[in-house]
């Protein structure tokens, strides 16, 4: 254990046991008891008010009431840091949990359950949230991963990534990563991904600094939509209030940047016969000729 880390677990132990001896933490870190009282005269040195004391009920202590925020971080720093990983235990797994569980003990304070993520879909099981542990395991220890991606036109390929960053947008989960075989940037949606393990071979390679969009090859339209307002349901919940006008016969425009890619085709023909293009044509042709060829099923 590296000594910062030892130096915090000390002071974490001390503000739980009130007391412990020198031979009690050197048997728990695995060294010795003039290594102890080494770290004990630097947390001394730090402000740390802690202290050794001799006899039959001797032993190492802190100060009564003493709390980490009053040497190092304000009360709001405190409450930033804890609502963050409040917010995102569902995201960081068991480690950064048993953080958030010391943090609360070193600021002495009660973390309200403000919030809840859950990657689950209604009736579903954990393998999405399996997922998210893989890659961002991965992304921590720069492994790179394999697994099976199929793209939004349903073609499988086998892919192997150097994953660099988990990037939420636009209501989904993506991967960003360095494909090996495209030799390039790619967005990969993580419901997309299956089959997915972490390989032993390690990367150095971080982060571009160009834009997501434009570095991943990103093709970005902007989409002018009338949506009736029989789905005036579907339009509050899926656009922001600055995306929407409302007519005066209660219909809906929408002005909206989204991809070019299979997704928005499928995205528009979702709304059946409650959805109209305005613009750009390009786009209204595309459409129009997936609804001509999706009749043809049907004759």
């Amino acid at each position: 254990m590296q000594v910062n880390n030892r130096l915090f677990e000390i002071v974490y132990i001390l503000m739980q046991k009130k007391k412990i001896t020198a031979k009690e933490l050197a048997d728990r870190f695995e060294v010795s008891t003039r290594t102890i009282y080494r770290d004990i005269e630097i947390l001394s040195r730090a402000n740390i008010p802690i202290y050794s004391s001799k006899g039959k009920d001797g032993g190492i202590r802190l100060l009564e009431e003493y709390v980490l925020n009053k040497t190092i971080l304000s009360e709001e720093e405190q409450n930033q840091i804890l609502f963050a990983l409040q917010g995102m235990r569902k995201v960081v797994g068991q480690d950064e949990k048993r953080t958030l569980e010391k943090l609360s003990t070193l600021f002495n304070k009660k973390v309200d359950n403000w919030i809840k993520i859950d990657f689950s879909n209604w009736g579903k099981d954990n393998t999405q949230k399996e997922r998210f542990d893989i890659i961002k395991t991965a992304i921590l220890n720069k492994n790179k991963i394999e697994f099976t991606y199929y793209n939004s036109n349903g073609n499988k390929s086998k892919r192997i990534v150097e994953p660099l960053q988990i990037w939420f947008k636009d209501k989904s989960w993506y991967l960003i990563s360095y494909c090996k075989l495209k030799e390039d940037y790619r967005i990969f949606k993580i419901a997309r991904i299956k089959e997915i393990k972490i390989l032993e071979e390690h990367f150095k390679r971080n982060l571009p600094e160009e834009p997501k969009e434009e570095k991943c090859n990103l093709k970005i339209i902007s989409l002018e939509l009338e949506i009736s307002r029989e789905m005036a349901f579907r339009v509050y919940d899926e656009f922001e209030s600055s995306e929407i006008t409302k007519n005066q016969d209660g219909n809906f425009i929408i002005k909206v940047e989204y991809p070019e890619n299979e997704w928005i085709y499928s995205y528009i023909l979702s709304f059946g016969e409650y959805i109209k293009i305005r613009s750009p044509e390009i786009i209204k042709n595309i459409v129009k000729s997936k609804l001509e060829k999706t009749l043809k099923n049907f004759l």
